[in-house]
């Protein structure tokens, strides 16, 4: 079973693969419910019953992994008042979401345990009680507080979002990349007031790593910037970057490995700085959905193979 957008590229290169295999794959998005995506399940002891669209419906019983792989939300009738249509979001997703969640399958990821790992300061402490290395971070919503902190880190402060960095404003996309203070920033700090901001010390990089995690198969990627944005922030100019596979430290992959267990992942991808002058590896975030076609691109990496297996067999 895959809850999947329609437009996703790795999916169907993954449904392909799948269909190689004879492995059956029954493909929806969630935004198709309740209106092309219907369910009928009855308890008796336990939960059977049928998902079905108009061209296809899944046995409940025959499914034994789920990829659940950033769906669309449920997506409801014109002309339904705002308040029917929070009554039926929530009656859909405990609903629908309930019988699932009871299924006893691999979930890639069960989006509860995708939905806690999402909370970075989460990430942070799993991270250290994992045994890799975090940067000393701030969580504030207070200019003082900013202030002594930078006080702090002879190398500087940046300051990240806690969660996706894109907005629309006024019908135009926008970018929050991650942004290195300067002294006029620090000087005039009015908006920290606003929210709570992720302030972390700032360290040169070596170079960057994303270690993409399926399963108990590790793929360490690094990411090596070229120009000054991308030293920052490697999303901000992603045609300065240049890829290649590369060796992951024993503990470092004992520590992925201990927080994928943790937090219940199947899948994330891990980004890491290496430390120019010490060589350390640190922990920046996990994405329990992170991208990884892209590098699969640029190096071989096999990773939609490791995800097709790991599907294929519903085992970990």
């Amino acid at each position: 079973m895959i809850f999947a957008q329609d437009n996703d590229s790795p999916v169907d290169q993954v449904v392909l693969l799948l269909a190689e295999l004879d492995v059956p794959v029954f493909r929806a998005d969630l935004s198709w419910f309740p209106q092309r995506l219907c369910v009928a399940a009855h308890f008796d002891g336990g939960w059977s019953g049928r998902l079905s669209t108009p061209a296809r419906s899944v046995d409940l019983g025959d499914i034994q992994s789920i990829w659940y792989r950033n769906p669309a939300a449920f997506r409801f009738p014109d002309g339904m008042s705002d308040v029917e249509r929070a009554h039926a979001h929530r009656e859909a997703r405990l609903g629908l979401g309930g019988v699932l969640a009871t299924l006893p399958v691999l979930w890639v990821n069960n989006p509860n345990r995708a939905a806690d790992a999402m909370y970075k300061p989460l990430q942070l402490t799993t991270a250290t009680a994992c045994g890799l290395t975090v940067l000393p971070t701030l969580v504030t919503n207070r200019a003082e507080a900013v202030s002594e902190f930078a006080q702090g880190a002879p190398g500087g402060l940046v300051c990240k979002t806690f969660g996706p960095n894109s907005v629309t404003e006024d019908g135009v996309p926008k970018v929050a990349y991650t942004h290195r203070l300067n002294d006029h920033d620090l000087n005039d700090l009015r908006g920290i007031s606003t929210t709570t901001h992720q302030i972390q010390h700032w360290v040169q990089k070596a170079r960057e790593v994303r270690v993409v995690a399926v399963a108990q198969q590790l793929f360490g990627i690094s990411i090596d910037a070229h120009s000054a944005p991308s030293r920052v922030d490697w999303r901000a100019d992603f045609d300065a970057l240049t890829y290649e596979r590369i060796g992951i430290p024993p503990y470092v992959e004992k520590g992925v490995h201990r927080y994928m267990d943790i937090l219940g992942l199947a899948y994330a991808a891990f980004d890491f700085v290496i430390e120019q002058d010490t060589g350390r590896w640190l922990f920046l975030e996990s994405n329990s959905s992170g991208q990884y076609a892209w590098l699969e691109a640029a190096t071989g990496a096999p990773i939609t193979e490791a995800l097709v297996n790991l599907l294929a067999t519903g085992l970990t």
